[in-house]
């Protein structure tokens, strides 16, 4: 019998029991876009929060996206796209480096994140100014979920593995896949894990479904 894979994530899959990881409040802080050359944008919830706004204090300014998931995203909202990253936030120093230290940058994010980015590209003479536009907090989905020993479990953020362990454990009979080493740094001491090809959910599944069948 196969083993159950469990999607930790906001997306879902047909061959995954999705467990939603959080449940996402918007903000609506004031931001005059007018000061800025360049977004900065790293979540398909931040174009969801930018619902809020009039599109055309915006739209116009190119936006560098840190995945090509969420530049096609962004693009089909009607946005322009600047440059795209690797999927990773901390490699997005190496986009913006290309730039001038004169550009201003505003990034719009989550309350919480896990890349050191802006502080690092600040700490090199960089502008960027940052506004946070919605609060990511535990769903109850993942907060009373059980799974089985030996189940496989995929974690698409730090902050689905927070969630999962508050009141679980990773059982050493399971098999852990997570969507990028940022995810893995959040993982217990000792689990051990596989990260996918490409920093996406289907990524993610195929990868999954080859270790349930014992393929490496």
């Amino acid at each position: 019998m196969s083993k159950k894979i469990y999607l930790f994530a906001t997306s879902k899959s047909k061959h995954a029991i999705n467990v939603k990881s959080l449940d996402v409040r918007y903000l609506k802080p004031d931001i005059d876009f007018s000061k800025y050359d360049y977004l900065i944008i790293t979540s398909k919830q931040t174009l969801k929060a930018l619902k809020e706004y009039d599109r055309s204090q915006f739209i116009d300014i190119p936006a560098l996206c840190v995945s090509i998931k969420t530049a096609n995203a962004y693009r089909e909202f009607g946005g322009k796209i600047l440059d795209v990253g690797n999927g990773y936030g901390d490699n997005l120093v190496k986009n913006i480096e290309e730039f001038s230290k004169e550009t201003k940058w505003l990034y719009l994010r989550a309350e919480l994140i896990a890349s050191s980015f802006v502080n690092k590209c600040r700490e090199d003479g960089y502008k960027i100014d940052e506004k946070i536009l919605y609060i990511s907090e535990c769903s109850k989905e993942i907060l009373d979920i059980r799974v089985s020993d030996d189940s496989t479990l995929i974690f698409t953020s730090p902050s689905s593995i927070e969630c999962f362990l508050k009141n679980n454990t990773i059982h050493p009979d399971a098999k852990v896949v997570v969507i990028g080493t940022t995810t893995a740094n959040l993982l217990p001491k000792g689990i051990e894990y596989a990260i996918s090809q490409n920093t996406s959910i289907d990524s993610c599944i195929e990868l999954a479904l080859k270790l349930n069948e014992g393929i490496k």
